[in-house]
């Protein structure tokens, strides 16, 4: 029996191109030989850090539709990676490839350009069939990640919300010190009713009531050190 893909692959040469990117030279081999099995798809890059893979899509004369990226490499980590690639180059569709599938990872990923998560150990049919939505799609939620990846968007803007922007570190680094608020308006060249929005801002942001309780959140967050 013929397979369909292969059919198609051999008689119509409809590739669809992947590339890896991963500090592991064995890993890249072998899901190089896996995903070549798979019909309609060929591994055109291989590349085994960000730079490399930077430098690898410059001189391509080629690009691949698909970009696997690692997650953890030594030098440009995959979060870099994927944001440098989505700006140069915004037409290959990205997925991450990793081991840890923690929360904050997987929405810096999304948030980096990524349009799906996969696994390391992901089964060899799922993989493939992972390629193929990613590809018709632009995106592939699997089964581990169908459930969450709603409240991983929504947790992604609320951290983007509660950001502190770089006049309000300032404020806390001033406001963590013996100084009054007016002494702080002062050193911020700003009116006491801008610092008090700024007050209640970072309060909001940081989820505390006091002075005290902000002094002790930016010592946790490690804005201040003691």
């Amino acid at each position: 029996m013929i397979n369909y893909f292969t059919f198609t692959k051999t008689r119509f040469c409809m590739l669809i191109t992947v590339g890896i990117v991963d500090d592991k030279a064995l890993f890249v081999g072998s899901m190089t030989l896996l995903i070549n099995q798979y019909g309609p798809f060929e591994t055109i890059l291989e590349a085994h850090n960000g730079d490399d893979a930077l430098k690898r899509l410059s001189l391509a004369t080629e690009l691949p539709d698909i970009l696997l990226i690692d997650v953890e490499m030594p030098g440009r980590n995959g979060i870099d990676t994927a944001r440098e690639i989505s700006k140069e180059y915004p037409a290959i569709k990205l997925a991450a490839l990793s081991q840890k599938d923690d929360d904050t990872t997987v929405i810096n990923m999304f948030r980096a350009g990524c349009c799906a998560y996969l696994l390391k150990d992901i089964h060899p049919q799922e993989l493939e069939k992972a390629l193929l939505e990613i590809h018709s799609k632009g995106f592939y939620n699997g089964d581990a990640f169908n459930v969450n990846f709603r409240r991983l968007i929504i947790e992604g803007k609320k951290m983007e919300a509660n950001a502190l922007s770089k006049r309000e570190i300032e404020f806390i680094t001033l406001a963590c010190s013996d100084l009054t608020y007016r002494q702080i308006a002062v050193k911020m060249f700003l009116s006491e009713r801008t610092i008090d929005g700024y007050r209640e801002s970072v309060f909001e942001k940081m989820q505390v009531r006091s002075r005290v309780g902000m002094a002790l959140e930016a010592i946790r967050r490690k804005i201040v050190t003691v």
